[in-house]
């Protein structure tokens, strides 16, 4: 039996739980919790998690049920579970299940829905907007295969997950493997973790399984898990990401790790329209319409490709007219990739619902502490605001004030003395606004990235950063997503959007990559400006996620 000492968990009634590290039994408790809550916040001794609906059903998902959560609780808290705490779990948790989606053997063009208790059927019957899907049909309601995604997404708005168990279509076969030995000469070994999350979402390939979200860092190879997938599965895929940058570099990816012929993958963007067995395809392309009031006409690359599997890359990105298209798409092998489900909409049990449940999670710390990613140190530089602009940003608004601080010009002589003080590092010169990001890349001698900036452009400068030919590059937030830039080991914040969860985590990931030194994230911030209540926020989530923060003031 475990002492008082060896019960490092505290349980509070507002479903929130307090994790002692220090305790001899912390690492055996985290890693009963991962499975059923989120990782609010990770600082130096205690650690924060939150219980949520989406986190009970995620962990129901995986066959972690309420009687198993109430025990993982009762064998690491400190103190008697509160009541309310175990009424909710067995309220909201034991939902998943309730209601399942199952083939119906007897009629092609319907899936047999049930719903397991009678209270949860009249709710449902109650709603005219899902009512109308259904027919009564014996002991459930038959659903029309094409109401499959707008159902589930019509349900979980209710708080009511829908256990999806129909089989997925195996899509048209293509050979895949991975190389031994990649072009560039490396050879190639599948870490354990990136293995353990293609198994989880996987499983054993019986009905429930082949579809989900996997959460991991920034810098942790998220691609390659993507690409594990697809190797197992060996059918068309569809990959969908953020910009044409991020295409390119998965079609390098795939190309120098996986056995594929180069005329077996496409890039289907705004400058190119290819579908091959292997597509790589921008969000951009898939939303754009000649006019507001007009149809996507692009979306016809989600819908009649013949899919096996379509990964969303950077998940917590995707728009909102890809979600209308995922709830038609709930037959295709699917799967989430993000190191974040932080989406700024508020969206994530659509994520839950169409995509798929969390099938894999690691913290950032986890794998640093094994080197899989680099240890990071975060330094936030506060910079003095020149006695000339002090009258215009105090007679200026919100925004006005928030840009004045934003490109306050002491900070290029500051960002010019951190590049001295890190004379052999590649270095990431990260800001918003572009007549800033303008002058540091003309002081600085330094090639610009813009979303101006052609693509063709982009993929030269960002080759030439991989090769080590370019130390220094100046970018604006095109930068926070998929870009794989492995030797950057230095970022310089000198402007941001207003201290976005997304942002951070995005900007810190670009210099994560596994490599011998140390990585450095400065953050310059003018003294008493607005500036600085959102770097409290940037101060708040980092040291939440368990990195050091410093605050330095600059003379």
């Amino acid at each position: 039996m475990n002492n008082m000492a060896d019960k490092p968990l505290i349980v509070q009634s507002d479903l929130s739980m307090m994790l002692d590290v220090h305790s001899p039994s912390a690492e055996l408790a985290r890693n009963d919790l991962l499975a059923f809550a989120e990782l609010v916040k990770s600082p130096e001794h205690v650690h924060t998690y939150a219980i949520t609906a989406i986190s009970l059903w995620n962990a129901a998902s995986a066959g972690i049920g309420v009687e198993q959560v109430l025990e993982r609780l009762a064998r690491w808290s400190r103190y008697a579970i509160p009541e309310p705490v175990t009424f909710h779990i067995r309220e909201i948790g034991g939902r998943f299940g309730c209601i399942r989606l199952e083939l119906h053997h007897d009629d092609q063009d319907h899936y047999l829905l049930t719903v397991s208790q009678e209270r949860f059927a009249r709710e449902i019957m109650a709603r005219k907007q899902i009512a109308a899907m259904l027919k009564v049909a014996g002991n459930g309601f038959l659903v029309p295969r094409y109401q499959r995604g707008e159902l589930k997404l019509q349900l979980i708005k209710l708080n009511l997950p829908v256990d999806d168990r129909i089989p997925l279509d195996r899509g048209e076969p293509v050979s895949l493997a991975f190389r031994s030995v990649s072009l560039r000469g490396i050879p190639f070994v599948l870490r354990d973790y990136q293995k353990m999350a293609a198994n989880a979402v996987l499983g054993n390939g019986e009905p429930g399984t082949g579809y989900g979200t996997i959460v991991l860092p920034c810098g942790s190879g998220k691609t390659v898990v993507g690409m594990e997938i697809m190797t197992r599965l060996a059918t068309r895929t569809l990959i969908l990401t953020t910009n044409v940058a991020a295409v390119h570099q998965w079609i390098a990816e795939i190309s120098d790790k996986l056995s594929i012929q180069s005329d077996q993958v496409g890039e289907y963007s705004g400058m190119r329209k290819e579908i091959k067995p292997i597509t790589v395809c921008t969000y951009q392309v898939l939303t754009w319409r000649a006019d507001k009031a007009g149809d996507f006409p692009h979306m016809r690359v989600l819908k009649e490709g013949n899919w096996g599997l379509i990964i969303y890359d950077e998940v917590h990105m995707l728009p909102a007219p890809v979600f209308k298209v995922t709830a038609e798409l709930q037959a295709i092998h699917r799967v989430g990739l993000t190191a974040t489900l932080i989406r700024e909409d508020h969206r994530e049990d659509e994520v839950f619902s169409l995509v798929g449940p969390k099938r894999f999670d690691i913290p950032w710390s986890e794998l640093e502490s094994k080197g899989w990613i680099a240890e990071a140190e975060c330094t936030e530089i506060r910079v003095p605001l020149p006695r000339e602009l002090e009258i215009p940003y105090a007679i200026g608004n919100k925004r006005e004030k928030y840009r004045i601080a934003s490109e306050n010009p002491e900070k290029i002589q500051i960002v010019k003395d951190l590049i001295e003080n890190h004379p052999t590092d590649f270095i990431l010169v990260i800001g918003q606004y572009l007549d800033q990001l303008k002058t540091l890349a003309k002081e600085l001698d330094a090639p610009l990235i813009t979303g101006s900036t052609a693509n063709a452009r982009r993929d030269e400068l960002y080759r030439l950063f991989r090769e080590g030919k370019q130390r220094i590059l100046v970018v604006s937030k095109v930068a926070n997503f998929a870009i794989d830039l492995p030797d950057a080991s230095v970022a310089i914040q000198v402007s941001g959007t207003f201290g976005s969860r997304q942002e951070e985590a995005q900007r810190l990931g670009r210099i994560l990559r596994p490599k011998q030194q140390s990585s450095h994230f400065y953050s310059l911030v003018t003294r008493f400006s607005s500036e600085e209540e959102f770097s409290a926020n940037r101060q708040k989530f980092l040291t939440e996620q368990g990195y050091t923060y410093h605050v330095e003031v600059w003379e």
